[in-house]
């Protein structure tokens, strides 16, 4: 019985030892199918900027000169692996350019610096209208893919530094465009932004008030603490991710503070205009009611609009409705009030004539 009992225990030992060691093959095979997964979807992805970058020549092609240009912005905070070659080198990234094709180079022309939305997101045709509008006004516009923007592969994926040195890369677009092109006028430079890119817009001109005249940020990402808190778990793993922050907000509240334009108000000093929408479903509304709140406690001057459940969501003022239209047209005259375009949109029908030709 009891050579029984032991050849059971010694049965149940090997089988459990199988297993577990089966599951850990099964495991290290998952692990390896998500990562060529993983990888092959970032070489999808440079394959769809690829097409992008096509299609902006066949939508904005008839009126704007468009240029891609390859820049640098600072090296990277964390430096990974120190000992090895270029490991401290600046940070490569690609610029979008836009120049109106009835430009005389002997006069000087306003400058739009034009940051993308979305973590991990690219500057795409979604924005065929707005930059047609922009260019129809006589705004030469430049639309950086700051580090961690999708469709430049994996590693510049991971160099994401939300809040952080992407800002920088703004910033030295900025400067490239001011350097290279005579006819820029470097006392008409604007900032304009959605969503995450009104938050890097909102973070350049705190940080850099004097290098723009006037700023317009829609939806802006304003409170990451507060987005920590409604949003998914998977969203925040964006954040927390090793190549990343590394941290939650909960770990380290102070630097994800840092990173928020609510918590860093009082460094307005450049005329803003702000709008949010109260059924956006990306940017909550608290957001940028905290923002609204902190810029109005630290004595600062702004403007700001809060619509009320426009259709669009998180979209209102960018889509191409009629609402949306009549609401960019209020943008442009803002903008237009510092930085003085050629020919300014002042109505609907210019706004539409300019973005859809009719």
């Amino acid at each position: 019985m009891k050579r029984i009992i032991l050849s059971i225990a010694i049965l149940f030992f090997l089988s459990t030892g199988i297993m577990k060691a089966q599951s850990s093959i099964d495991k290290t095979r998952q692990d390896k199918t998500e990562m060529q997964i993983n990888d092959l979807q970032h070489n999808f992805n440079q394959l769809q900027k690829g097409i992008e970058d096509l299609l902006w020549y066949q939508k904005v092609g008839d009126v704007a000169y468009i240029d891609k240009v390859y820049i640098t912005g600072p090296p990277p905070a964390v430096v990974k692996n120190p000992t090895a070659m270029g490991a401290y080198n600046p940070v490569k990234f690609w610029t979008y350019v836009f120049i109106p094709k009835n430009v005389n180079t002997s006069k000087k022309y306003p400058l739009l610096v034009f940051p993308h939305g979305g973590v991990h997101g690219d500057f795409t045709t979604y924005y065929t209208h707005i930059i047609r509008e922009m260019i129809a006004q006589g705004y030469v516009v430049v639309a950086p893919e700051y580090r961690g923007s999708t469709g430049y592969g994996k590693s510049f994926y991971r160099q994401i530094d939300y809040g952080g040195l992407e800002n920088e890369d703004v910033f030295a677009a900025r400067n490239w465009m001011l350097e290279n092109y005579s006819f820029l006028d470097p006392e008409r430079v604007g900032i304009i932004g959605w969503s995450h890119g009104g938050m890097i817009t909102l973070m350049n001109i705190f940080a850099y008030p004097k290098a723009y005249q006037v700023a317009f940020a829609g939806n802006p990402v304003s409170d990451l603490i507060a987005r920590m808190g409604y949003m998914t778990d998977d969203y925040r793993k964006l954040y927390s991710a090793d190549y990343h922050l590394g941290k939650t907000a909960n770990q380290n509240v102070e630097e994800y503070k840092k990173r928020s334009p609510a918590w860093n108000a009082e460094k307005l000093n450049t005329p803003l205009l702000i709008h949010t929408n109260t059924n956006d479903d990306d940017v909550n509304v608290l957001e940028v009611e905290h923002l609204i709140q902190a810029l109005k406690a630290a004595g600062k001057k702004f403007e700001y609009e809060i619509y009320q459940n426009v259709p669009g969501g998180h979209s209102f003022d960018r889509i191409d409705t009629q609402m949306a239209q009549t609401i960019r047209v209020k943008i442009y005259k803002f903008l237009a009030g510092y930085l003085h375009p050629e020919n300014p949109i002042k109505t609907i029908d210019q706004l539409k004539k300019a973005a859809y030709r009719f």
